[in-house]
């Protein structure tokens, strides 16, 4: 059988022109366990026992024969100009070059290859390396360095128990060679002397079946049998340690999860996979019961997307193709987390249902890659064109809600509601002022008309007074240039372009005894920092931390979160006592102290909100609207009485999450948005004009978020374990994100359900 066109699959709602099938061939050799080649726009397969096949959209297929037993490993060099192409069987290895081959065959001549090699053995994987001049051959438990050129062994490298599945060269550090092999450890060579550099250990139950070399991050990624991915760091100090571990069947049965959520929020009860059932069940249990990792390959992301205005992007990252045995999958290497797949029985026009093997063009031509997969269960050889810019289309606009459906502003764009919480907030401030206010008038009048707070002496004994003003002109220069400095006050703003900031500026010890740091929070203008500690006080610096201006104490218990008001006069605390103060700069008493039974458990934090009129609170897995009034001024008649209060409006339950772990809401300018994040993962938005939820976005981290911030010139961590940033820039119908990890250094993308206009969010995780 060998069928050539085109034939686009047939596959669910929203999924044609993703992927179509190019060239479908029957094999007359069991080609289930052969490495397949793609270089664009070339493909390479065994047709038989003796037959090369090249195969190209743009003519006939160029058959190379050459072998006297089945192939068993192909593979494409790196280099263009000659095109090299590297055929491997247990009898020899030979190199063929395109551009001759193809001459040839037009003047009739039968095309001959360079022999590299004989009676290696069977042979699993070959490889070129960078500048095409060695050729890296894994026969049976052994590694052999060929010369390109001619027939000689440069390296042999011994020391698998198991038959070697894969090898690398890498690109930055000469003579390094990555081995992978069935007795599931990897192993580094100096294949220049042939001797081993580094051996892991055992880390899996399964076979490593694939590898490849990330330069950009200087790291390997291992596949295995089981469908778990293992990421190592290659830098020098790291000592190969593993940096991260994926599980391709929890990433796709969570990105499924998405997708279902999503259709159920829009009314949709169609999923863009079979895996993904969308009844009214939730899907239940694994996702597949088999997911070997046959292929790990470069994807061409950011070139595909960089005109996309519904799709998410973002410079400086990096994502890769996953091929197992049952589809394609995308993974951000940033986040660790599935960007999208293509699972083959979801399209019905494909020959191929699982797939033994697979190989990938790493770049992108049109937005196209071509995709060579062979058959688990037949002697059929497929070649595959995914449009990837379509596939991410079908299914993630079902994730990402496009502004002009539900859009969401972080500036409060419409007056408030009638039955708004905030509104009644509002209405019951004014009340409780005014009857406070008019009473402190009627006291007043019951007063002689005589009276006043203080008397003052009518004068008789002092001189009269000759001149009526005259100007003080013996000002020194210092003073007034002291004035002008304190005045003017020039700060500078951290331009967005640069790189993230990594160089310890200044460090100080807060206290004579190591205490930990529970939170710490900039003023709005960037003069003063307030430190909240564990042993029960505030600390207020200013911004240089030469000084320290106030130390607050009167808390029970770990201070867990702090805040400034917006004009800096008054400072938020919350405690593990359960109670929330409000403080006077200027002061050491607190001026308002809410507790005595009124919280069931510790608030994690607390802040001003709406230019002051409210205090946001977290208290278990609900977020607290109160409003409240402090007026410190005080009388000669009612000293000790002030005219204070503070009413609970209304309480706001996040969904399916144990414990509101942060909270983050504007308060530079009048904002309705809170975001909340939970103990389940979870980014939850609410509207407070309206007073309910909006928006859910599961999943945002793989832990709990540590900490929300939206519209910080400055944002500090301190304390905890919480190492890694994401610095979210405002777009207009998305929002890119920028995560810098200051041991790994990562970038990634993120786009949220919303739309942020003119702010800036910045979301800290504890590191995984």
């Amino acid at each position: 059988m060998e069928r050539e066109g085109a034939r686009c699959s047939a596959g669910g709602r929203g999924k044609a022109g993703v992927v179509c099938e190019k060239h479908a061939v029957r094999s007359r050799l069991s080609a289930r366990f052969v490495q397949p080649a793609c270089s664009h726009p070339y493909c390479a397969f065994p047709l038989n026992k003796r037959e090369l096949c090249v195969w190209s959209p743009a003519g006939q297929p160029l058959r190379l024969l050459g072998h006297q037993h089945a192939v068993s490993a192909l593979s494409f060099g790196n280099k263009t100009e000659p095109l090299l192409v590297c055929s491997a069987s247990r009898e020899r290895v030979i190199v063929w070059n395109l551009a001759e081959c193809t001459r040839k065959e037009q003047e009739g001549i039968t095309p001959q290859g360079i022999i590299i090699g004989t009676l290696l053995g069977i042979v699993l994987y070959v490889r070129f390396s960078p500048d095409d001049q060695q050729v890296a051959v894994c026969a049976e438990n052994r590694i052999y360095v060929l010369s390109a050129k001619n027939e000689a062994i440069l390296a042999e490298l011994n020391g698998h128990l198991a038959p070697v599945t894969a090898a690398e060269f890498c690109t930055w550090r000469r003579n390094v060679l990555i081995s992978v092999s069935e007795d599931r450890s990897f192993k580094v060579w100096d294949y220049s002397t042939g001797l081993l550099i580094y051996q892991s250990g055992v880390l899996t139950a399964f076979p490593l079946l694939s590898l490849l070399i990330d330069e950009e991050n200087k790291q390997i990624i291992t596949g295995c049998g089981d469908g778990q991915l293992r990421i190592f760091s290659l830098i020098t100090d790291h000592n190969y340690r593993c940096v991260a571990r994926i599980d391709l069947k929890k990433e796709q049965e969570k990105f499924c999860n998405k997708i279902w959520k999503s259709g159920k929020e829009s009314g949709e009860r169609k999923s863009n996979s079979k895996l993904c059932k969308t009844d009214s069940v939730r899907p239940e249990g694994p996702v597949e019961t088999s997911l070997s990792v046959l292929l790990i390959e470069h994807c061409d992301y950011s070139e595909c997307f960089c005109n996309e205005e519904n799709i998410p992007y973002t410079l400086n990252t990096s994502y890769f193709w996953i091929g197992t045995s049952t589809g394609l999958l995308i993974i951000n290497l940033t986040t660790f987390e599935l960007e999208a797949f293509l699972c083959y029985k979801d399209y019905s026009g494909l020959s191929i249902q699982f797939a033994a093997s697979c190989a990938l063009t790493k770049k992108t031509v049109n937005g196209k890659v071509l995709c060579l997969i062979t058959s688990m269960f037949e002697d059929v050889i497929a070649v595959l064109e995914v449009n990837l810019p379509a596939l991410m289309r079908s299914q993630q606009s079902g994730i990402f809600i496009r502004a002009s459906e539900k859009s969401l502003s972080v500036i409060a764009r419409c007056s408030l509601l009638p039955e708004s919480p905030l509104c009644k907030g509002l209405n019951k401030n004014k009340k409780e002022s005014s009857r406070k206010t008019l009473g402190v008038k009627s006291t007043v009048k019951d007063q002689p008309l005589v009276f006043h707070y203080k008397i003052k002496s009518s004068g008789y004994t002092a001189a009269p007074r000759m001149t009526m003003f005259s100007p003080n002109t013996n000002l020194k220069k210092n003073y007034i240039s002291k004035q002008k400095t304190s005045v003017e006050c020039t700060r500078k703003e951290y331009p967005l372009e640069s790189s993230p900031p990594i160089n310890r500026e200044r460090e100080i010890s807060v206290t004579c005894k190591p205490t930990p740091i529970s939170c710490i929070q900039y003023s709005g203008d960037g003069e003063q920092l307030a430190c909240g500690l564990v042993d029960k006080t505030i600390l207020i610096f200013n911004a240089n931390l030469t000084k320290t201006c106030n130390v607050f104490s009167g808390h029970d218990g770990a201070v867990n979160s702090v805040g400034w008001s917006h004009d800096k006069k008054r400072l938020v605390s919350a405690s593990e006592d359960r109670t929330v103060r409000v403080w006077s700069v200027c002061k050491n008493e607190p001026a308002l102290i809410l507790g005595n039974g009124m919280f069931r458990k510790a608030i994690r934090f607390v802040q001003f909100y709406f230019m002051d009129t409210f205090i946001l609170l977290c208290c278990g897995a609900e977020f607290h609207l109160l409003s409240f009034h402090v007026d410190t001024t005080k009388d000669d008649l009612k000293q000790y009485k002030q005219r204070i209060f503070c009413k609970l409006i209304q309480k706001f339950p996040m969904a399916s999450t144990m414990e509101i772990t942060s909270l983050s809401a504007v308060n530079d300018f009048y904002s309705y948005i809170v975001l909340t994040a939970g103990s389940n993962r979870a980014l939850e938005v609410f509207d407070l004009n309206e007073g309910r939820s909006k928006a859910v976005i599961p999943e945002v981290h793989t832990r709990s978020v540590h900490q929300i911030c939206q519209n910080k010139v400055r944002c500090v961590c301190g304390g905890g374990s919480a190492r890694s940033y994401w610095l979210i820039l405002p777009g207009e119908e998305a929002v890119a994100a920028t995560r810098w990890d200051f041991q790994l250094v990562f970038c990634l993308v993120i786009v949220l359900h919303f739309t942020l206009t003119t702010a800036v969010m910045v979301v800290l995780a504890q590191a995984s």
